[in-house]
Order: structure tokens, then C-alpha cells, then sequence
């Protein structure tokens, strides 16, 4: 039995899930998360958050890459404001033209995902998305992927305020304006912010088993949407069915 099967064992063990809910098969460890100006906050920390408490029960690896390594904050670049001075930054452990090799690819959405600089992550994802096991986005983060032309064909979904404008952006890809959260394949996008961490408890329990998935939402007292259908949101913004 090779070292990483026993490092999963034991944290399995560890954690008390039963031996029935082990993954089967191998499972991914090294996950890299997108950033640049203007993310939104939730729709990165949300997952990460989750896949924080995962790491305690797999072996994990995480990376966070930008443009530069210099800090990315989530403050808007050149919007507007009421005077507020309000965000939080990230130090990126890797820049786009030197990533790792990755597993999973997270990709954040936010008013900066519409600024004219975000065409160098659209370039990224591009170049990486061959070699990723799983493509996950949150928000309006799937419209990175979608310019890339990586969601061509498929049916995703993303976030319903910016519903119209996002989708316009992209037409060859079948939006599903009616779901929390969308597979195709080894995408997964979900819809707005919040969804992100549906979505990611989703991909857990399809991963790395539904004990696991419980367990991490149980630590995080976080009550989960497991309908990928549920969506209230589009409901409010009065969206059209498929």
C-alpha cells in the first residue's frame, strides 16, 4: 500500500468514517485557487473554508495564484464608493506563468471578474484546464472558463443577479439559469456566492464520500442545500426556464 493510501487511512480513521464510506479510488491533493483585483470575498473563502476543515481528514495542498505575487485584494479597482475603505487581501504562493501542477482549479467570481484585467486569467485557466482533474467556479467566475471557450457544449450555470450580461458573454455554452450548481464532465459551476459552498460540499460528498461531506459540514454548523435544482434566486430575478 503506497504512503498517500496510508496518510488517507489513517486520517479516515482518525476522523471516525467507516470504512464503507472511503473513497474509492484516488482522490485529488493539490487544489489552486485563482485571485485578482476585486474577487469576492465568500465565493473563494467559502470553499476554501470547507476544503480547510477537509484537509484536517486528507492529505491537501493548496495554492493560491495570481497574476503577480504580489498581495490581491478584493477591493473593486476604480469603482465607485459611498467613502468606504473596506477589504481584505491574499499573497498569492504562485503566479500564472509558474503554477503547480494542480488537481482542482477554483475560480472565484466578483465585480472583478468584468474589469478588462481579467483577461490574463482567462488565459491561465485556458492553458491549465487540459491537465485539471476537476474545474470548479462560483459566481460569475464561470465566465472566466466560458471566454476561454472551455464551457462550449456544456450546460453551466453562474450567478443569477448578473444573469443576462454573463451569459451574453458566452453563447455557446448551455446556461441553466434554474440550478444551485451544474456537472458536466469535470465542471462543476455554481451560481451565486453563497452557492459556491453547496457546490464544494457537493463535490466533497461525490469525492471523497458523503461521510466526509457530513462531517465537514457538521464542524462548520453549515446546513446544506444538496438539491442542485433549489434556486430561489432565480425564481426572484424571474428567469426563464430551459
Amino acid at each position: 500500500m503506497s504512503q498517500a493510501v496510508d496518510q488517507v487511512k489513517l486520517a479516515l480513521e482518525r476522523n471516525k468514517i467507516s470504512e464503507q464510506g472511503w473513497p474509492k479510488g484516488p482522490v485529488p491533493v493539490s487544489f489552486g485557487l485563482v485571485v485578482f483585483p476585486g474577487f469576492q470575498a465568500l465565493d473563494a473563502f467559502g470553499p476554501i473554508d470547507a476544503l480547510n476543515t477537509l484537509s484536517l481528514m486528507f492529505p491537501l495542498n493548496l495554492s493560491i495564484i495570481a497574476e503577480t505575487l504580489e498581495p490581491v485584494t478584493t477591493k473593486v479597482p476604480n469603482q465607485r464608493s459611498v467613502g468606504s475603505d473596506f477589504g481584505q487581501s491574499i499573497v498569492p504562493t504562485h503566479t500564472f506563468a509558474s503554477p503547480p501542477v494542480l488537481d482542482v482549479l477554483l475560480v472565484p467570481g466578483g465585480i472583478g471578474a468584468m474589469q478588462p484585467g481579467i483577461q490574463s486569467a482567462i488565459d491561465f485557466v485556458a492553458k491549465v484546464y487540459p491537465s485539471l482533474k476537476y474545474l470548479i467556479t462560483v459566481c460569475n467566475g464561470a465566465g472566466i472558463p466560458a471566454r476561454a471557450g472551455i464551457l462550449d457544449g456544456r450546460r453551466a450555470t453562474t450567478s443569477k443577479l448578473q444573469w443576462w450580461p454573463e451569459t451574453a458573454q458566452r453563447k455557446e455554452v448551455k446556461w441553466v439559469a434554474h440550478a444551485r450548481w451544474v456537472v458536466d464532465g469535470n465542471v462543476w459551476t455554481s451560481s451565486g456566492v453563497s452557492a459556491g459552498l453547496d457546490a464544494i460540499f457537493a463535490f466533497i460528498a461525490a469525492t471523497y464520500g458523503e461521510e466526509a461531506a457530513e462531517k465537514v459540514s457538521n464542524i462548520l454548523e453549515y446546513e446544506r442545500h444538496q438539491d442542485p435544482s433549489w434556486d430561489p434566486y432565480a425564481v426572484l430575478y424571474k428567469l426563464p426556464r430551459e
